[in-house]
């Protein structure tokens, strides 16, 4: 019988200097590439790090390189970005149906439309975090849902909850990222599946019934939501807060990302407002109406004053044990 069969390709037959691949494995298509040069100093990790939702997220990834790499659903379809910065140049790697728009976004995502030098100090801790920052630049995504639904599940639990429940929501009901990504870096669901998902999946991510319902009044009006890109901050948070169970806390954290917006303060945030108070003021017990107060001289750049304060470093020492995480799921 030996002759009358061609051998069966593997993955080991190498033929011509290139490795066989089994018949119906299908070749990643090649990646679509863009390069970018900023006006200034960029720093990827701090203009990208607000879009990752913990250390697990399964739609964020670093790699030793330095590289960055995301995926989002994009109004094309899913899509890969890997992101690096050499020799102060920008370059980004895409794969999918979202390549083509993940690559004519880049420059706004690593803050383009963001305008520095209009941010002048009032506070010496700004001023020197300003110095020791200088690539500090505000992205903007221009997409609503993917900033919206994981700061719902954000909404009045630990950082640890939320990012659990993302991480196990998002790995069960999203998809592969698209392309050469990262192991066990995913998709987020398109706003169908989030409708779809059972009311026991919602519970074993520990997500109760009112962050579980908020997100699903959100998806069904998920276009008219994306809609919101193209208006101002303002008129673009109302728009949002139309949806019951979003409100001021959950819209200005989706317009910090999905416009960059400089101004956007997060008010109703349990530490926010004693972290500033202390280190303009000096005082750790201060709430929301003297936060505001001590912004008041950064009118227009308030966001970008509290991010500041925020990589200073300077916050209150611990009076109190941490908050206790619960596990719904467990119930």
């Amino acid at each position: 019988m030996a002759g009358r069969f061609a051998p069966r390709p593997t993955r080991t037959t190498v033929r011509g200097g290139h490795v066989a691949v089994p018949p119906g494995v299908p070749r990643p298509a090649p990646a679509r590439r863009r390069t970018w040069t900023p006006d200034g100093p960029l720093d990827l990790g701090l203009v990208l790090g607000p879009l990752r939702r913990g250390p697990g997220d399964p739609t964020f990834r670093t790699t030793p390189d330095g590289s960055v790499w995301r995926t989002s659903r994009t109004p094309a379809g899913p899509g890969t970005l890997r992101v690096a910065l050499r020799g102060g140049v920008a370059g980004g790697e895409a794969w999918g149906p979202g390549a083509e728009w993940l690559l004519e976004q880049l420059p706004e995502m690593l803050g383009s439309s963001d305008d520095p030098s209009a941010f002048e100090p009032r506070h010496r801790i700004v001023a020197a975090t300003r110095h020791l920052r200088p690539g500090l630049r505000l992205t903007r995504t221009g997409l609503v849902l993917e900033s919206l639904i994981p700061s719902v599940l954000e909404q009045k639990v630990t950082t640890d909850e939320a990012y659990r429940a993302w991480r196990l929501l998002v790995r069960k009901y999203g998809e592969p990222a698209p392309g050469p990504a990262p192991e066990r870096m995913y998709v987020m669901p398109a706003p169908r599946t989030w409708a779809l998902i059972p009311s026991w999946e919602w519970h074993r991510a520990g997500v109760d019934n009112k962050r579980a319902s908020t997100i699903l009044r959100a998806v069904r009006v998920a276009a008219r939501l994306e809609e919101a890109v193209g208006f101002a901050p303002e008129a673009a948070r109302a728009r949002l807060e139309l949806v019951s169970g979003v409100g001021p806390w959950t819209s200005a954290e989706v317009v910090q990302r999905s416009h960059g917006d400089p101004d956007s303060v997060t008010v109703g945030d349990l530490h926010l407002p004693g972290i500033v108070g202390y280190a303009l003021a000096g005082d750790r017990d201060a709430d929301d109406s003297v936060m505001l107060s001590l912004l008041a001289p950064y009118a227009g750049q308030r966001h970008r004053a509290a991010r500041l304060i925020l990589l200073s470093g300077r916050t209150p020492a611990r009076r109190a044990p941490r908050m206790y995480r619960g596990d719904i799921g467990r119930l």
